[in-house]
């Protein structure tokens, strides 16, 4: 069997190498909420409902889902750096076919082909770090690899809409999906899939499979994670805007700029909790405690409006801090598995968070919809605060579930075994 050799430090080309890795999850998250930012533009432009909308927005997610588990099996089998080439390319196409749709089913489609492309970032950047990294530095690590991923997020919420405000939609997102295609060459130039002191066992995708599947862990950790990450696509990364610009009656732009900051909240957040449990060697309290503070900081930010953009800024940086705490399960269940199905484990527990945000958006769409009393301005559905939050109970909802799930969760790594 192949020979796992602890790196003591991680030279300088492990950090280029993962840099780029953690760009994808920057790229990624830029495409994956751009849509929130453009909602009434979208719905006049291609005269849909709310719930179409939705639907639209949710194409990203059926592919993201459909590939999210045979990601993490072809990266295992053939390795990250073609894998992950051909999959920010496909995430740029994706962007570039969206660009020039003229019917939300073309453009649906290049929303499905990013959402496909998308698939492989957070498995192909947590695998390059395990593969490049010392274990003790993991949760730090992928912490770090977040806060790339939600200023990815932030770049795709008020700067995007600066860019929409001055150039129209169409040569903002042209412009996002060519910065798609000069990264996926950057990336086959420069990336390796492993250092020469670790050589790799390639598990067939039988075998990965079976191992992750098998395990009660797998799925309790993977509950947890696409339930507790939910609330932040289904408000920050699709409705938030809409709702902070009706309730709290501020410009697009402003409802933009404060619904970036749960990206920023979490950029800041997600490392700092990924250090703690590793420094702490206890993942449970972070994870649980992190999770109850973020329910109760956007549970206040949508039920109890007081009107001052400062406190709801303050409110959602605080859900977004403590939400983070969630990526520590990531590296658990890396923990719970063999070095060389991670992969394919990552890619199951995405699947879940895939899972969980396809529905979401077309249900709070839909239930949108129903509240809906038929008023329009310039051809767009408006919806009143109440409705929102109403649409909004899946929050508290999912929350709920997720802190469930976490005392399923055994938080002492499994004893591998070395010839699984």
């Amino acid at each position: 069997m192949s020979t796992f050799v602890e790196k003591r430090s991680a030279p300088f080309r492990a950090w280029v190498i993962w840099t780029l890795g953690a760009l994808f999850m920057f790229y990624k998250y830029a495409v994956e909420v751009s849509p929130s930012v453009m909602t009434a533009t979208m719905m006049k432009t291609f005269n849909v409902s709310g719930a179409e909308l939705g639907s639209f927005a949710a194409t990203y997610f059926y592919s993201y889902l459909l590939l999210q588990i045979p990601a993490g099996l072809l990266l295992d089998r053939f390795g990250s750096r073609n894998m992950t080439t051909a999959a920010i390319f496909a995430c740029g196409v994706g962007a570039l076919i969206f660009s020039q749709a003229e019917t939300i089913f073309l453009a649906s489609v290049g929303r499905f082909i990013a959402g496909a492309g998308g698939a492989f970032a957070a498995v192909s950047c947590l695998k390059l770090t395990a593969q490049w990294f010392p274990k003790k530095a993991l949760a730090f690590m992928a912490g770090l690899m977040m806060t790339l991923a939600m200023l990815g997020a932030v770049g795709g919420q008020a700067p995007l809409a600066y860019l929409i405000e001055s150039f129209t939609w169409r040569p903002a997102i042209l412009a996002l999906g060519l910065s798609g295609v000069a990264l996926a060459l950057l990336f086959f130039i420069v990336v390796k899939d492993a250092p020469k002191t670790l050589e790799v066992k390639r598990a067939s995708l039988k075998t990965s499979l079976s191992e992750v599947l098998k395990n009660p862990q797998s799925w309790w950790l993977s509950i947890y994670s696409g339930f507790a990450f939910a609330p932040v696509m289904v408000f920050g990364g699709l409705w938030g805007v809409s709702f902070v610009k009706d309730a709290y009656h501020l410009s697009e732009e402003l409802s933009a700029e404060l619904v970036s900051l749960i990206f920023i909240g979490f950029a800041a957040g997600a490392p700092l909790f990924g250090w703690l449990s590793d420094r702490w060697g206890k993942r449970g309290p972070v994870m649980f405690s992190g999770t109850l503070l973020a329910l109760v900081f956007i549970m206040t930010a949508i039920y109890l409006p007081s009107g001052s953009p400062y406190l709801l800024g303050g409110l959602l940086f605080g859900f977004g801090f403590f939400v983070s705490s969630f990526l520590v399960c990531f590296t658990m269940i890396q923990e719970q598995h063999v070095p060389w199905v991670a992969g394919t484990a990552i890619g199951f527990m995405n699947a879940f968070d895939a899972f969980v945000g396809a529905f979401s958006d077309p249900l709070n769409g839909w239930l949108l919809d129903l509240s809906w009393t038929g008023e329009m301005i310039e051809g767009v559905r408006v919806f009143s605060t109440l409705g929102y939050q109403l649409s909004f109970l899946t929050i508290p909802a999912y929350m709920l579930i997720a802190l469930f799930a976490l005392y399923k969760v055994e938080f002492e790594p499994a004893k591998l075994k070395e010839n699984a």
